[in-house]
């Protein structure tokens, strides 16, 4: 998932995107500061701390 930040004068919002074309394409249309970020979930638990090995 992609996500954009945009600070646009005293407004912050955020967009959310499937692909990194999709969001690299809305970022050339959008004014304001501008942060583009990859966000990444696993739904793999982390089996060492879910049982307390080290």
């Amino acid at each position: 998932m992609w996500i954009i930040t945009r600070y646009l004068g005293s407004n912050i919002a955020m967009f959310e995107f499937n692909t990194e074309k999709e969001a690299r394409d809305a970022l050339k249309t959008m004014k304001g500061v501008k942060i583009l970020s990859e966000v990444g979930c696993s739904s793999i638990p982390n089996y060492k701390y879910k049982h307390g090995a080290a």
